[in-house]
């Protein structure tokens, strides 16, 4: 499919998007989760489970994760990616032009590829979940086993839609939309903020909106693509952390006719 053909029809992409996730989550689950999540909300970190007793837990718990996506909150996340990424698609060439032909943005995002990629990403999960199970801190363990529950969601889906879609990217190459860095440095990020908070979680979607710019500038994807991948790392990151984090702000990503970032929306006081 060539890319001429995609810019003419994003209504097609976003579709097919859309389509790839509502199949990885029953639909009538979405009320009864919604439920629990938010009452659960309010629980300490103190309460939650121990620490898996081995890796073989953690990867029966991810599956079992794929239970709590369909939820309001994540229906609405998806959807503002959805709508930035339609947003910016309108300037998906153009702002893949301005940032890849800057030398300077070139050496400023060198290290992005390679930082944000999968592989690492996944290496720093099972290295913290490691640390924390040889050194009896079970809430490190805890924390490295949402990280390594949040990537293979966040994958998961990337890897279904990608196949799905089948967008070229700007260097001509296949599988664009959407973006698997931006899916799985902001599944981290959110992870990090929903069992650390938000002075962990500020610089990490930090990190994650670099990570994502870095691609961009890489011309290996477009706007749109990081759009919408920082969406479904969000909603993967949620998923395996439900009952942990503050509910006061939901976060999302945002594109405009410029440009993109991310957006904070205040949701009222926790009860």
């Amino acid at each position: 499919m060539s890319d001429r053909r995609i810019r003419r029809s994003p209504r097609r992409m976003l579709v097919a998007a859309c389509i790839s996730c509502a199949a990885l989550a029953a639909p009538g689950q979405l009320a009864a989760q919604t439920i629990s999540s938010d009452t659960r909300n309010s629980a300490p970190l103190a309460t939650q489970a121990p620490a898996p007793v081995g890796i073989q837990d953690v990867v029966a718990d991810a599956i079992q994760d794929f239970r709590n996506l369909p939820s309001w909150t994540n229906i609405a996340i998806l959807a503002a990616g959805g709508l930035g990424a339609a947003m910016g698609h309108t300037s998906d060439r153009s702002v893949s032009n301005a940032m890849s032909g800057s030398q300077r943005l070139s050496t400023v995002f060198g290290v992005g590829e390679s930082a944000g990629g999968a592989r690492m990403q996944l290496f720093g999960a099972l290295g913290t979940y490691a640390v924390g199970r040889f050194s009896g801190h079970n809430k490190i363990a805890t924390i490295g086993a949402d990280l390594i529950q949040s990537q293979i969601v966040a994958q998961s889906m990337t890897a279904a839609i990608k196949m799905s879609v089948g967008r070229t990217r700007p260097d001509g190459t296949q599988y664009s939309f959407p973006s698997g860095h931006s899916s799985v440095t902001f599944a981290t990020a959110t992870v990090l903020q929903r069992n650390l908070g938000w002075k962990v979680g500020i610089p990490a979607y930090g990190f994650a909106t670099y990570v994502a710019a870095s691609r961009i500038q890489d011309k290996r994807h477009f706007l749109s693509d990081v759009t919408f991948g920082a969406a479904i790392g969000i909603v993967a990151g949620r998923s395996v952390t439900v009952g942990k984090g503050d509910a006061k702000f939901a976060v999302a990503p945002s594109a405009t006719p410029g440009g993109g970032g991310i957006s904070f929306t205040w949701l009222g006081s926790s009860r």
